[in-house]
């Protein structure tokens, strides 16, 4: 029997599937796309992994572990596609989904739009019982009305799954578990979610729709994790399957069919594990990850070589940035922004008749226009293949062939004629459209975190991040980018390098003066023993096993938290001092000051849990004794015009070879671009590090 020493990593994307292999004992990495397949998820997993082990000459049983991302959460609340659903909440309480936190998320908008609620009311059901604030019972449950109400969703409404939220059930879960036992008895195979398993946190409303958001996805999640195993088990494979975690981290398929809510950044949290794993290898303690695949565009700050963390998330947003007009989960998630700007995203006309590009996209099915499958409206792609970015005969390797001739024509006939330009200039215009949206997303991002752009580096990646990153960057004023090997499938590295992770909450309210130190031990030891046992079952060393710990602090009267990192020294210790001075420090670094004297309470304990991983690096032979210079083409650059630019076949390019002025490196998944104001190196680990000059000229070359 073969040893077991590949690990594969798969990011499902709107437009491409990419697959990353590394083989540990030959120290052999290997990259691929596929274009995505929408309505079988799982026939472009298995085609990629057989064509990879084709092409590194390996077989199914050498598979230790596949790891994957996946979209189909984000997906089915946005789209509204999930299961029917009912929620038992305490009596008088079934409301809370519709009274949210009643704020309007737009106080000029007098035709507003109320976020739209998961369940509705006929299908909400109050149970009696109630228990206090410290978690102590007021009123007995009532397991007999919990029967008769789950009859009447089961049986005359069809539900296909249960949550269960009932008032400060995060202080005692034993009324919902109460709860879960008699539905089980009568309905053992009925999904249920209790919103003391799913967020133990306070506050009713974020903690009810996380709780609907889970049940609501979970039939789905089951049935497209059981069709993916059965999938790989035909084909032979008997490793490991884990699914990346929102927060960065991977989970086995147990825990992320009971929990399918913490997946629903799954797919954009691995894209920036990658790029905290590539600022490590270049000693860059500050940068902006910028993911740009066919559909989207994904902006999240790394610092100190790991990527910011947020314990909300708001879910299918009406208005994609207004706050407060979606779903409010209480998860914890990789801090990006997202917009509706790919390489897919689509070019057309606004009501005014001004430019447009997204949030629709072409996705693979029709795809971009050049792309030759019956896509008829211009894309971000067809202007790049239109500016000279892209080779027509060299799209994915040459697998792919794009057409030119018919993407200049939909880009006359369907933007040139009516704004009175000609298809250059319609090409430059879509591209300045959607590098100027990237830039605005990406400078609220920033200011939101009190941070300046031009004090980080870029980290590109995706199939068309390193086509936009030059642009981008200079919008931003940022100088220096960094472009991985294999930046177009780099996001499928990130599945690899996240390690095995858990995270736990615990709410508890108390001023940090009068903590109960002993009960706090306790429940942070609580979350260590689950996170032990649940690591434990993913065949783990858990002796190795690292841990972090966070307290959710705030002034006393304030209505929101900041989550602040502790030392388990002062756990220990019991000292509220450490806790003070801990929340001043991340206070002031977040809102620029710090209220002196004002009592500090905490309203919660987070633990996150971790094993170490084998750090690799996708590095690939290089091909000696090729000539690294494919030769040159016109190519159109922000500022500079059309300019005869370069081609370098990235493979061929060793480490320490510098190179001056506007060139393309291109590779099988992507091209990475620069004007003729940069300086580009590249690294021992093959990155391609780029400096663009402070002082950027503006006349054609």
């Amino acid at each position: 029997m073969k040893q077991k020493t590949i690990r594969i990593g798969v990011d499902i994307g709107g437009t491409f599937t990419d697959f990353v292999l590394h083989d540990e004992a030959r120290g052999l990495s290997a990259t691929g796309k596929r274009l995505t397949t929408p309505d079988q998820p799982g026939r472009a997993i298995v085609e990629g992994i057989v064509r990879l082990l084709a092409e590194t000459n390996s077989t199914i049983d050498q598979i230790h572990s596949i790891v994957h991302g996946t979209t189909l959460i984000t997906n089915t609340v946005l789209e509204r596609t999930g299961a029917k659903i009912g929620l038992l909440a305490s009596e008088g309480f079934r409301d809370i989904l519709e009274m949210g936190r009643e704020i309007r998320y737009d106080v000029d908008d007098l035709a507003l739009e109320p976020v739209p609620v998961l369940v509705p009311r006929h299908l909400r059901l109050d149970i009696p019982g109630r228990l206090k604030a410290d978690g102590g019972e007021f009123m007995p449950l009532d397991e007999q009305a919990v029967r008769d109400a789950v009859r009447h969703l089961v049986e005359e409404e069809g539900i296909e799954a249960l949550a269960i939220a009932f008032l400060h059930s995060y202080r005692n879960p034993a009324h919902e578990l109460a709860a879960r036992q008699a539905v089980r008895a009568l309905y053992p195979d009925l999904l249920v979610s209790l919103s003391a398993e799913v967020a133990p946190e306070i506050r009713e409303y974020e903690r009810t729709n996380t709780t609907c958001v889970n049940a609501y996805v979970q039939p789905r999640v089951h049935g497209y994790l059981d069709r993916l195993v059965d999938d790989l088990r035909v084909l032979g494979f008997a490793g490991e399957l884990y699914i990346m975690l929102s927060s960065g981290g991977i989970t086995t398929i147990g825990d992320a069919k009971n929990f399918p809510v913490r997946l629903i950044e799954s797919g954009p949290a691995a894209g920036a594990m990658a790029a905290a794993h590539i600022a490590r290898e270049t000693g860059q303690r500050r940068v902006i990850s910028f993911d740009m695949g066919g559909t989207t565009a994904k902006m999240c700050l790394v610092e100190d070589y790991a990527p910011h963390i947020k314990h909300d998330f708001e879910a299918g947003r009406l208005h994609r940035f207004k706050q407060g007009s979606g779903l409010p989960l209480k998860v914890t998630v990789v801090d990006m922004i997202e917009i509706g700007a790919g390489g897919g995203s689509i070019a057309g006309l606004d009501a005014l008749g001004l430019l447009k590009v997204g949030p629709r996209s072409a996705g693979s099915v029709p795809g971009p226009v050049c792309y030759g499958r019956g896509g008829t409206e211009p894309t971000v792609t067809d202007a790049d293949l239109m500016l000279g970015y892209l080779d027509p005969a060299y799209f994915l390797g040459g697998e792919m062939g794009l057409r030119d001739a018919a993407a200049g024509d939909a880009m006359e006939s369907r933007l040139g004629r009516a704004l009175g330009i000609d298809t250059p200039g319609a090409a430059r215009g879509i591209q300045a459209v959607v590098n100027e949206s990237m830039a605005g997303a990406t400078r609220m991002h920033l200011a939101e975190n009190g941070k300046d752009p031009r004090d980080y580096a870029m980290i590109a990646f995706g199939g068309a991040g390193p086509v936009h990153a030059y642009g981008l960057a200079k919008l931003l004023k940022v100088r220096q980018l960094i472009v991985p090997p294999g930046a177009g499938v780099i996001s499928a590295f990130g599945f690899l390098v996240a390690p095995p992770t858990v995270d736990f909450v615990r709410g508890h309210v108390s001023p940090v003066a009068r903590l109960d130190w002993p009960h706090v031990r306790g429940l942070i030891a609580d979350m260590a023993d689950q996170a032990r046992r649940l690591l434990d079952a993913a065949s783990a060393a858990t002796v190795s096993m690292r841990t972090r710990l966070y307290a959710d602090m705030r002034y006393v009267g304030q209505g929101f938290e900041v989550s602040v990192g502790i030392p388990a020294e002062a756990i220990a210790a019991g000292d509220g001092g450490a806790l003070h001075e801990a929340f001043g420090a991340a206070y002031r670094a977040r809102f620029g000051r710090a209220a002196q004297g004002m009592p500090v309470e905490v309203v919660g304990w987070r633990l996150s849990a971790s094993l170490p991983i084998q750090p690799i690096s996708l590095t690939r032979t290089r091909e000696e004794g090729a000539e690294p210079l494919r030769g040159h083409r016109r190519v159109d650059f922000p500022d500079f015009g059309p300019v005869d630019t370069a081609i370098y076949d990235r493979y061929t390019l060793a480490p320490g070879v510098r190179i001056v002025g506007a060139a393309l490196f291109e590779e099988r998944e992507s091209t990475f671009a620069v004007g003729p104001d940069c300086v580009t190196e590249v690294d021992p680990h093959g990155h391609l590090i780029t400096t663009i000059a402070a002082d950027a000229g503006t006349a054609a070359a």
